[in-house]
């Protein structure tokens, strides 16, 4: 057994207080040194420590920007991949817990992506044809496939400007891994729900025909977000019922009907400045993650707001949740004593290529 497990094990059955009063010691010492960012979902005893929240894009662009040496991403695999790719050379960028990952990003993978791409060759030429784009929520070496195929990542902030840059490169998209977030955007675009299929990895040529394929302007990956999938259109109905004055507002990574019966559709940074924004007095109606929705619920108390998370069951993501304040403690203690763990590092031959799908998103984005 390796010295650093056996610190681990000791840290993670300390009492909350001491764990906490740690962490704010090791930060101390650290200083300029280290910067800990904090994505929306992670829980409140993780949050508060965090130097920079946001979404995942936003805070690896603050990361890159610092003067730090050490990122702890507080967040999920992805997003710590996001921040190593984006960082200088002499920067570090660490994830407190591996098994912190992303349900969604892994329905979409390296082999079976380039092997619809094959699969899709059989039909016409993709390099002529489709813009592959891949939702930010996703692998490193996704995001390096992008960029060799002439493609692109998006976020859910930015999707329609990247959806419009996609088409005016070629005729059709290949989106992953999210479905949703796919079809809730191409739909708002204009795009008709008949020009959108579903690819689905398990099934040889997605289990679509030639014509299909041929017909459509959006080619969907069969992926989503379970966290999203929880929230239903007649968790809505219920509600309004109840609260007729309700406004609802919904991540795009939820399902269409969902996203159709809210008054506002958009991401986590979306849906904090629209309810911060909102008269005092107004009660909303939230469809995304449970640490997020009990944030806003709390801060918008002393304006008078009314904030509801949209499903009766209580759900969070539980990949996020592995972030706890013991895992943070634990790198933060080893990085005082010099040592490195977890951390995250693309190889280089996809740093290159993922680079340069996320410059043609931050171009488009401007």
């Amino acid at each position: 057994m390796s010295v650093n497990t056996v610190e681990f094990q000791t840290i993670a059955r300390m009492d909350d207080d001491e764990c906490q009063a740690r962490i704010v010691a090791a930060r101390e010492k650290l200083g300029d040194r280290l910067v800990i960012l904090g994505h929306h979902y992670q829980r409140d005893e993780v949050f508060q420590h965090a130097d920079f929240s946001g979404d995942s894009l936003k805070l690896s662009r603050d990361a890159a920007q610092s003067s730090a040496e050490y990122i702890v991403f507080c967040g999920v695999h992805f997003m710590a991949e996001v921040a190593d790719i984006l960082s200088r050379p002499d920067q570090i960028a660490i994830l407190p817990d591996l098994n912190a990952g992303c349900s969604m990003a892994d329905m979409a993978n390296r082999v079976n992506v380039e092997r619809a791409w094959k699969e899709l060759a059989e039909v016409l030429d993709p390099d002529a044809s489709i813009t592959p784009v891949t939702y930010i929520n996703s692998a490193a070496d996704l995001k390096a496939f992008c960029g060799r195929h002439g493609g692109i990542v998006c976020t859910s902030s930015n999707a329609e400007r990247v959806l419009k840059w996609s088409f005016q490169q070629r005729e059709k998209i290949l989106f992953f891994p999210d479905q949703h977030l796919g079809r809730n955007t191409a739909y708002k675009m204009g795009i008709p729900l008949d020009e959108m299929v579903e690819w689905d990895f398990d099934k040889p040529m997605g289990g679509l025909t030639t014509d299909a394929i041929r017909k459509a302007k959006m080619v969907l990956w069969k992926g989503f977000c379970s966290v999203h999938q929880v929230f239903q259109a007649e968790h809505i109905d219920q509600f309004l019922e109840k609260y007729p004055e309700t406004k609802v507002i919904s991540h795009p990574e939820c399902s269409f009907e969902v996203c159709q019966k809210s008054e506002y559709v958009g991401s986590t940074e979306v849906i904090i400045n629209t309810i911060n924004n909102a008269p005092s007095g107004t009660r909303w109606l939230v469809g995304t993650e449970l640490n997020l929705v009990n944030r806003v619920a709390e801060n918008s108390k002393a304006a008078g707001k009314n904030v509801h998370f949209m499903s009766p069951t209580l759900c969070m993501c539980s990949t996020m949740y592995r972030i706890d304040p013991q895992h943070l403690l634990w790198v933060l203690e080893n990085l005082l004593e010099g040592r490195v763990v977890n951390r995250i590092r693309v190889p280089e031959r996809e740093v290159i290529d993922a680079k340069l799908a996320l410059k043609r998103m931050f171009e488009v984005s401007v």
